[in-house]
């Protein structure tokens, strides 16, 4: 599995929203999810995001944002709305409690009206310490531009969805699922060198084949020799291409994500730290624990306990739909 795919696993839409109003200026959205991840797809009219701290992100139709931001941001018509009189609408997909603020009576297909605003809305949980790899990864906003063509194929995907009453949230929400790898594979690639080493290294040709099997199988006794074989080439060559690609020798990024696989192992699960260290290529829990202690500054143990549980996810709910 490459590492995309694999910092992605577990991430699900919950709750999606499908908002078609009419808006009449000065007017507001806010979102009150306090989610690790949202994305808002704009199908028609257009905005501007505007997180806690004022950042202001302008979108229009066939832009896709995604917001990483653990506090209330608001998607408005004009940043200067929000300091002055404005009606004020909330979506929320599961926020424990969203307090409706304005009512969007609004939401109905078939309107044509030019004044139309039409987004998508899916919130993610990021329920494992794994994705934290992910959320680092991105900008407070990134926005990725799509063909305005495809926006009446997904706003009547959207349509048909909605209509539906079996199985319609799931189908929204798997929709949204679907949109944000496109997404972030779409921003990633345009990224470039600013994209993070894991995900170049995916996309170099020597250094995908030797990444993708650390990945696969952890508890293997990699050495650069038996990774170089793995890309085919001389060790020397794929030490130093390694290295430019992802910034750090090869057996280094290799403890380093073992690090990661431990954390998630010790917070999700109840192996022993003896099970866990085998499963990582560790042959016994002391030089495992030495080395997590190393790169964590606690033994394994210790963060075990220290470990705050993940809050219980809370059931979707809808305000002001």
């Amino acid at each position: 599995m490459d590492p995309l795919s694999q910092l992605l696993g577990g991430i699900r839409a919950e709750g999606s929203v499908v908002t078609h109003a009419v808006l009449a200026a000065p007017w507001s959205i806010r979102f009150p999810d306090r989610a690790p991840l949202t994305m808002v797809t704009v199908l028609r009219g257009g905005g501007t995001l505007v997180l806690a701290d004022g950042a202001c992100t302008e979108l229009i139709a066939g832009d896709t944002a995604i917001v990483r931001d653990l506090e209330p941001f608001h998607f408005a018509d004009h940043p200067d709305s929000l300091g002055r009189p404005h009606t004020e609408y909330e979506i929320a997909c599961f926020a424990e409690e969203a307090g409706e603020t304005g009512d969007l009576s609004g939401i109905a297909w078939g309107d044509d009206s030019e004044n139309a605003t039409v987004l998508v809305v899916g919130a993610y949980h990021a329920p494992a310490r794994r994705h934290e790899r992910l959320v680092r990864a991105l900008p407070p906003v990134l926005v990725v531009a799509d063909d305005t063509d495809l926006c009446p194929w997904m706003e009547a995907a959207a349509a048909a969805a909605v209509g539906q009453s079996a199985g319609s949230q799931a189908m929204m929400d798997r929709l949204l699922d679907w949109g944000l790898v496109c997404t972030l594979r779409s921003w990633f690639e345009k990224a470039g060198a600013e994209a993070p080493s894991w995900y170049r290294g995916v996309n170099d040709e020597l250094v995908a084949p030797a990444l993708q099997a650390m990945h696969a199988r952890p508890g293997v006794p990699w050495t650069v020799a038996s990774l170089a074989a793995t890309s085919g080439v001389s060790r020397a060559l794929f030490a130093k291409r390694f290295a430019a690609v992802m910034g750090r020798p090869p057996l280094a990024y290799l403890t380093e994500f073992r690090m990661d696989e431990a954390e998630e192992l010790l917070c999700t699960t109840d192996l022993t730290v003896v099970q866990i260290a085998k499963s990582l290529g560790y042959a016994d829990a002391f030089g495992f624990s030495a080395a997590f202690k190393r790169h964590r500054g606690m033994s394994p143990s210790v963060f075990r306990t220290s470990t705050v549980a993940p809050a219980p996810r809370l059931m979707p709910s809808r305000a002001g739909g």
